[in-house]
């Protein structure tokens, strides 16, 4: 089943990139259809049935697929681990991927690409249950970059447009950077571990033969690599850019592949981050920043699907805050929620889309709330979740991680993140507001939406109310199933039930409090924020952080570029390869003169050549 789960994907993104090469002109809706939207509900029967046996007494799960490189003591298999942590992952992957596929099979019918949009799609999630389910770092890497491919297709899909080709561009250029801190942390795990059964179990029972430092570095670098594929701070930029993709695509990044991909890779290392804490510190504060940064800036954008985007970068930081400090299952618990709620807010959106002809500003729409009565109810419970507001699943999720920042003491992160949930009730409410009930600005003719496209958005909405519960705690009468299943090695925190309502009451009253500010601002006549003081422009204009890149590399780079191009490869580069090239004739041009076919002249060469080893031989006994 681990290899059905894994190789599915990728047979059926092949077999519709073969059929759709082979006929581009013939719309096989029906074939790319029942193919591309019928593998991930299978893979999703075989994930839950893995996840049956794991809830019934196997502790893990191994399947080797083939033996891969054996070179003596160094071999890598293609093989497969389900444990609790990865199950958690390629259940909610593969349950909201086919939710995600049916919804992109309405949203996607009449473009002309619809074969090749599957084939990718399904390389997607074929890409990220690799990832998942590797049982090795080798095999982990490879759906690392696979993913990273796979957004790279999908971001740039409309690739007639030069401004998506930008987007990809810079994702895939952003996300190597990450990557090569990844493959020196990796380079560092062999060197120090050896090759002999280099899987994450091996390298778990030999974690002491690395010194602290160098484990600190391996630590480090491999974070970094979470940076770019989960769009924190640096190598967040990519991510807003990444909209220019469809909007199912912009569902399945941010709820269920590759955003989630550096919290998961944490959480699987989290044997090397509990042997250092500073550096799990470090991982906290960047995740707090993110978070209040990301939020800021989404509180004044306009574009629909960038507030999401931006959104989705700041419940990251709320992730790392979680698995910085110690808290994995806290934060793969997040994870989990996220998925449903941000998977139906990308949807929701991707309605709003497509019914107002493809209108991303949220201030060129308003009073939908009487037209679109499903996808406006469905996403006002998404708000809610991802706002905190008990008992829908953003509270529950959420409010572990910050209780974890209060108790351990690390006031500035938690701060942080309490500011956070402030902004982000503020902001998603800012949304629904202008859309969903501020005074209409013109009149639509709405675009009627499929069934395909409205149903998956009532069951992520049950999920986005319901998923919580799964890691009630007992302060709230739980027993924090999910943390108990996951058996991650969480940091032991002792706290009373009367801080943990605290806590919790504080959240829902700065939420309550965000809502309401939100509702006075734009719940009547909605304006887009005028650029009239220097802050709003810094934040309506992202802090002009691309400008900041672009001034301080991208530019630099160029120049650099074009000095190469212009001065030093054709005077020194080709001017040492054409002075070579002058040197050669020369010399055939000599040598064309000695074999001159004239038998006077060879004997002449032979004459000279006898006497000069005859003075030779005469010089050196002594005659001459």
């Amino acid at each position: 089943m681990l290899s059905l789960i894994v190789v599915l994907p990728f047979l059926s993104a092949l077999l519709l990139a073969l059929v759709y090469l082979a006929d581009t002109k013939s719309k096989r809706y029906a074939f790319y259809t029942i193919v591309g939207v019928g593998t991930p509900a299978i893979m999703t029967l075989l994930s839950f049935s893995v996840g049956y046996q794991l809830l019934n007494g196997s502790a893990t799960i191994h399947h080797t697929l083939f033996q891969w490189i054996d070179i003596g003591d160094f071999n890598i298999s293609v093989a497969f681990m389900a444990d609790r942590l990865s199950v958690v992952m390629i259940s909610f992957i593969t349950f909201i991927g086919t939710l995600i596929h049916i919804y992109a099979a309405g949203y996607m019918k009449e473009d002309e690409g619809y074969g090749k949009f599957f084939s990718y799609f399904n390389l997607f999630m074929g890409s990220m249950l690799l990832l998942v389910l590797a049982d090795n770092p080798i095999m982990m890497f490879i759906g690392w970059e696979l993913v990273g491919l796979s957004s790279y297709l999908l971001i740039g899909f409309y690739h007639q447009n030069s401004d998506n080709i930008t987007a990809a561009n810079k994702a895939f250029i952003l996300n190597r950077v990450g990557d090569f801190a990844f493959i020196m942390a990796l380079s560092l795990l062999f060197i120090n571990v050896g090759a002999e059964g280099f899987t994450f179990d091996a390298i778990a029972a030999h974690i002491s033969m690395i010194d602290h430092e160098t484990l600190r570095l391996i630590g480090i670098l491999l974070f970094i690599g979470a940076m770019g594929k989960s769009a924190q701070i640096p190598l967040y930029v990519w991510l807003p850019d990444a909209m220019a993709g469809p909007t199912p695509v912009s569902a399945l990044i941010h709820a269920a592949t590759m955003v989630t991909a550096g919290v998961y890779m944490v959480a699987r290392y989290s044997f090397i981050y509990v042997e250092i804490p500073d550096v799990g510190l470090f991982i906290a504060s960047v995740g707090a920043a993110s978070a209040l940064f990301a939020a800021i800036i989404a509180s004044y954008q306009s574009d629909i699907k960038k507030i999401l985007a931006y959104s989705t970068m700041s419940q990251l930081g709320y992730m790392f805050i979680a698995v910085g400090l110690g808290a994995y299952s806290s934060g793969i618990f997040h994870v989990f929620t996220h998925a449903f709620f941000k998977a139906l807010l990308f949807m929701g959106a991707g309605a709003v889309i497509i019914a107002l002809h493809h209108e991303q500003n949220i201030f060129k729409m308003g009073g939908l709330r009487k037209h679109l009565k499903l996808v406006y109810i469905t996403m006002f419970i998404a708000t809610l979740a991802i706002s905190g507001i008990p008992p829908f699943a953003g509270f529950f999720s959420k409010d572990a991680i910050l209780v974890t920042a209060f108790v351990s003491e690390h006031y500035i992160i938690w701060g942080a993140g309490t500011l956070t949930a402030l902004l982000t009730a503020f902001y998603m409410f800012r949304l629904l507001f202008t859309v969903f009930h501020s005074q209409e600005k013109e009149k639509h003719a709405l675009v009627s939406l499929p069934a395909s496209m409205t149903k998956p958005l009532v069951v992520l909405a049950f999920g986005s109310a319901t998923a919580g519960l799964l890691g009630v705690n007992e302060a709230y009468g739980g027993n924090s199933a999910i943390n108990t299943f996951l058996s991650l090695p969480d940091i032991k925190l002792h706290l009373s039930h009367a801080t943990e309502y605290m806590i919790g009451g504080l959240n829902v009253i700065l939420a309550l409090l965000g809502m309401g500010l939100a509702y006075k601002l734009f719940a009547g006549n909605a304006e887009e924020a005028e650029e009239n003081t220097f802050f709003k422009k810094l934040v309506i204009n992202k802090f002009y952080i691309d400008e900041l890149y672009d001034f301080l590399i991208v530019k630099p780079l160029l120049g650099m570029s074009d000095l190469i191009e212009k001065f030093i490869d054709p005077k020194i580069f080709d001017g040492f390869i054409n002075l070579n090239v002058r040197a050669y004739l020369g010399a055939a041009v000599l040598f064309g003169k000695l074999q001159n076919g004239k038998v006077r002249y060879y004997a002449l060469y032979i004459l000279v050549g006898v006497s000069a080893i005859s003075c030779y031989m005469l010089i050196k006994l002594g005659v001459l």
